[in-house]
């Protein structure tokens, strides 16, 4: 079993109803991947690409139109209530009854999943969340960061081996997104395989071993995070000029070159082909002057704009 993914999904379909005529929304059109054990797995997508269809599907929310999804080696229609047992979700959305304090959060939670009171950590589970000082505050007095580390905390009160994180940093400060960063990765450490779905590229990049790409209800890539960034061949270089540019200057060997400000050009060169050297030599060779130079490796992002924009454009 342990050679088992945490998740497995093959051509995974869903079709919403019709609201009149015609045949209905398709939010997932036959997508397959794996979840590895114990790793921190990235969901990117843009807006509308079925990733709560998935979620919501794992979570037992959604029926699925077609297809296969296992969670820990159990089939979510064949062994339903396994299933549920090996997946804890924490959505996007702060809800919860701010009459309660965090402790009986936990406490009914866990009575809900059926977790007799002998096996029960709702101290435990505080204390791995930073909140054990809150235990009986009400919930309605903590803070939205408190709340969303409460949220995590109650997906994890039947103790099940799968966490999906959904946006779980959505609309917070940096130095909050920071703490829940570290948080994430004490998590998988202690052997939970997580899920996480983010709009954050720099928050994949940082926590994620592999990460799939869905678009338009399709998976467009699945890959190694580090693969996934040295897809991107493409460099920037930002010059500033020695004088007031017009029209930025153009050659054979530059991918783009645009103008950025009064005295500034940006050119896109494929690092594959030609060095940053030879881009600034063919600047000057036009009779400019360069009076300084910045560099941007490629990220995550210049990789995904590039998938999400090649997808769109693919016929259906």
């Amino acid at each position: 079993m342990n050679d088992t993914p945490a998740i497995r999904i093959r051509d995974l379909v869903k079709r919403y109803a019709p609201a009149g005529a015609g045949e209905g929304k398709l939010a997932l059109g036959g997508i397959s991947f794996d979840v590895p054990r114990g790793q921190v797995f990235g969901l990117l997508g843009p807006n509308g690409a079925g990733k709560s269809t998935l979620i919501n599907t794992l979570a037992g929310l959604v029926m699925k139109s077609a297809g296969q999804v296992e969670i820990w080696g159990h089939d979510i229609d064949r062994d339903r209530r396994n299933a549920k047992a090996s997946i804890g979700i924490v959505p996007q959305e702060v809800v919860f009854d701010p009459f309660f304090t965090p402790f009986e959060v936990l406490e009914i939670q866990a009575g809900l999943y059926g977790v007799p009171q002998s096996r029960r950590r709702s101290m435990d589970l505080l204390d791995a969340v930073h909140l054990a000082d809150k235990a009986h505050a009400y919930a309605r007095s903590l803070s939205g960061g408190m709340r969303r580390r409460l949220l995590i905390a109650k997906a994890l009160v039947h103790a099940p081996p799968v966490l999906v994180l959904d946006e779980p940093t959505a609309g917070v400060d940096v130095e909050l997104r920071r703490q829940l960063w570290d948080l994430v990765r004490q998590l998988n450490q202690s052997g939970v395989t997580v899920v996480l779905t983010t709009h954050y590229l720099e928050e994949a990049e940082e926590l994620c071993d592999r990460i799939a790409i869905i678009n338009h209800g399709k998976v467009i890539a699945d890959q190694p995070t580090r693969d996934l960034v040295n897809m991107a061949r493409e460099k920037v270089v930002v010059l500033t000029l020695d004088r007031t540019v017009d029209q930025a200057p153009q050659h054979a060997c530059f991918g783009r070159s645009t103008v950025t400000g009064e005295r500034q050009i940006e050119i896109v060169y494929d690092k594959d082909r030609v060095n940053a050297g030879q881009v600034l030599a063919r600047v000057q060779d036009q009779g400019w002057g360069i009076v300084d130079v910045t560099t941007r490796e490629a990220d995550l992002e210049d990789v995904f704009v590039k998938l999400t924009s090649a997808a769109q454009h693919e016929p259906a």
